[in-house]
């Protein structure tokens, strides 16, 4: 089964203009992504949708198969769709661009999914939180899923609501979302095709689109969590985490 592994890369971004191109480590921030993506063993091929010239250029200089796409899409699923439309691949994979500490293990489960269960049409992961606080940050999406691993739904608000405790319950009750897509391609294309959906808009996830169309959502968990660089501070910090590595 054919399975490519593509990246959005959006140069604007309301609050840290220009990160995928942040170069503090020596490499791109996307150049990381790439380059974890790259060691996953399922994918036959990596590429990059970028919205900006600058992107492409960047993925050029270290190796990477860039397609320039329009800049108009809403979001990066958006992006991938026109970014492999032609192209010969039956499950494609949407990595975020700022997740540079990715465990491309998780790039294969998550591909293994869609492949050991052929009735499903899009997948997803979750992992368990482990901090309480991360709970009601809005920056850190929840998911809820029913007993057959099926996505309910999606929120940046804590979500299961637990009434005795009001509103927020033990931290074992919540699954933190991790915001790693796999489709099957003909899926990928025709989801894309319509409409943003009024939770959708709302929310500002991608993936409602799907639920609230009436299309499944399998969730696998993982154990392994990466943080994704939504800030320059958080920049800052994965820079420091990657440079004691290297010493």
């Amino acid at each position: 089964m054919k399975i490519l592994a593509c990246i959005p890369a959006r140069y604007s971004s309301t609050r840290f203009t220009g990160k995928v191109l942040a170069k503090d480590t020596g490499k791109f921030l996307i150049q990381h992504t790439y380059e974890q993506a790259c060691l996953a063993k399922l994918p036959d091929n990596v590429i990059i949708a970028a919205d900006d010239e600058r992107i492409a250029e960047a993925a050029k200089s270290f190796g990477a198969e860039c397609i320039l796409t329009s800049p108009d899409h809403k979001s990066g699923t958006d992006r991938i769709a026109e970014a492999v439309a032609d192209i010969d691949t039956e499950i494609v994979v949407n990595l975020q661009a700022d997740e540079p500490e990715i465990d491309p293990e998780n790039i294969d489960f998550l591909a293994d999914l869609l492949i050991k269960n052929p009735d499903y049409q899009m997948a997803t992961l979750a992992a368990d939180f482990q901090h309480a606080e991360q709970i009601a940050d809005p920056n850190i999406v929840k998911v809820i899923i029913d007993c057959d691993d099926r996505a309910i739904y999606f929120s940046r608000a804590p979500i299961p609501y637990d009434r005795e405790e009001t509103g927020l319950g033990e931290v074992q009750q919540y699954l933190r979302h991790i915001g790693i897509y796999a489709y099957r391609k003909e899926f990928l294309l025709k989801i894309t095709a319509l409409p943003q959906t009024p939770l959708e808009k709302t929310e500002k996830l991608e993936q409602l689109r799907a639920l609230e169309n009436g299309f499944d959502i399998l969730v696998g968990k993982i154990k392994h969590t990466c943080e994704g660089i939504d800030t320059p501070e958080q920049y800052a910090e994965f820079t420091e985490r990657y440079k004691k590595r290297q010493k």
